[in-house]
């Protein structure tokens, strides 16, 4: 849960616990530690509209506002609350209730961190990705602030009669007269709200305000929808891959599109999505101002894009990629899955991409596709040994964003580094600090020591 407040503070707690209304609403990290710093009879109505309750029972509810947090968890015993593996500060009890509740401050900001409990001596509840989100993922005063397309609606192709909806972003900076930067990103919707986990539009107005990142036109892509075109070869080809593994159509239309090792999508970017865009905007053409992004499924999709487009796409960012074999040998036309792709960048030509990688130690473990954790260090490997200008942030975290959002921002300048406007090319070389480190290399942690 991240919100924050883009007014002054102190003057909307006050108008706000001048009201009733306040407490049918859902409260921000700093309002509820206000209420709690003031001992407000008003916190415990705010807990309870701001949490569900299997949130609270779990031991799993947290708000946070950069380094500010605020923690609450329902339990008969005192609960003792850990951050990062060291003792946090006391829980404090609500008075006629089992709610527990303590606000932290937790640095460095930027970063992921952890929480969990001890409750009667036992390890509870908690996460392991807490994004402590710096001042860039917010917005800031004085940067002006791009415009946001309505939804528009694109029929493909490609993928015959799918349906799919995007989104487009204009910076304030933006001249018609002078081409920009681009970016995509996958699953678009999930990086629209500024006031959510994914603060894309935030970074992006900030960064481009310090010219740390060129002036670009963002495209947020939602995967398809195939539903409505159930005479179509695309609709065939999903609904047998839907029926076979259980998953939604929908589900199965964004698995094809995302995980099939193949430039299909690729085209269907370049030929349909982008061309309706280049239309309507001054956006370069070279690759070297074209960056794609994605994370899951739409992490191996955006590096899978500039693999095989990599005269479209040169710089990409990926969260938690699913490098695994999701779509291996659904098609019969494509030989490869995404687990085969360390051996790809071992045997194959050098693309001229640059590439951040992102992933968690305790991501995703499955008997049908394989090891998240392993395919990205397999690949970050891979990409060393070949060469390749990347950068791999590996840390504790599960099958979540947090830790490749609350990074953004630093991606994002490590992304764009160097960038000429007046070149059109640039060749990549991996960067000296990372070519005299070694490779990376694993070890267990998570079995009793023998």
């Amino acid at each position: 849960m991240r919100r924050k407040l883009c007014f002054g503070f102190a003057g909307m707690v006050a108008l706000l616990f001048a009201t009733s209304a306040f407490a049918a609403e859902k409260s921000t990290a700093l309002q509820l530690i206000e209420l709690a710093k003031t001992n407000s009879a008003a916190l415990k109505d705010a807990i309870a509209n701001t949490f569900d309750s299997k949130e609270l029972k779990d031991g799993t509810a947290w708000s946070g506002h950069g380094p500010d947090f605020f923690f609450a968890i329902e339990a008969a015993a005192k609960p003792a609350l850990v951050i990062d593996g060291a003792a946090g500060p006391q829980m404090q009890s609500i008075s006629g209730s089992q709610l527990w509740h303590a606000s932290a401050h937790i640095e460095p900001v930027g970063k992921l961190h952890s929480f969990s409990y001890l409750v009667n001596g036992a390890k509870f509840g908690g996460r392991l990705d807490l994004p402590a989100f710096g001042p860039l993922s917010y917005q800031q005063a004085g940067v002006p602030t791009g415009t946001l397309s309505e939804k528009i609606v694109h029929t493909g192709k490609i993928y015959d009669g799918m349906k799919s909806d995007y989104w487009i972003y204009v910076p304030a900076q933006y001249d018609p007269k002078t081409p920009a930067a681009l970016m995509v990103f996958q699953d678009g919707e999930w990086y629209l709200d500024r006031n959510g986990n994914n603060p894309a539009l935030n970074v992006i107005d900030n960064l481009i305000a310090q010219k740390k990142i060129p002036v670009m036109i963002a495209v947020f892509v939602n995967p398809g929808d195939i539903e409505n075109s159930p005479d179509t070869p695309t609709y065939h080809q999903v609904k047998k891959y839907s029926d076979e593994w259980q998953r939604t159509l929908k589900d199965s239309m964004r698995s094809t599109l995302y995980d099939t090792v193949s430039d299909r999508y690729a085209r269907f970017l370049h030929l349909e999505v982008l061309a309706e865009v280049e239309a309507k905007y001054n956006i370069r053409k070279d690759a070297y101002s074209r960056a794609i992004t994605g994370l899951s499924s739409g992490g191996i999709c955006a590096f899978n894009a500039a693999w095989q487009m990599p005269d479209q796409f040169s710089r990409v960012i990926s969260w938690i990629g699913s490098f695994t074999s999701i779509q291996w040998k659904e098609d019969p036309a494509v030989a490869d899955g995404g687990q085969d792709y360390p051996e790809k960048v071992l045997h194959e030509a050098h693309r001229n991409v640059r590439v951040w990688l992102q992933d968690g130690s305790e991501d995703l473990e499955l008997e049908k596709y394989g090891s998240w954790a392993l395919a990205n260090i397999r690949l970050a490997n891979a990409l060393k040994i070949k060469g390749y200008d990347f950068h791999f942030s590996f840390g504790k975290g599960t099958h979540n964003s947090g830790h490749g959002a609350v990074e953004f921002p630093e991606q994002m300048v490590w992304l764009w580094r160097d960038y000429d406007p007046t070149k059109t090319a640039q060749t990549y070389e991996i960067d000296a600090v990372e070519k005299a480190k070694p490779q990376f290399r694993v070890s267990i942690t998570n079995r009793e020591a023998q």
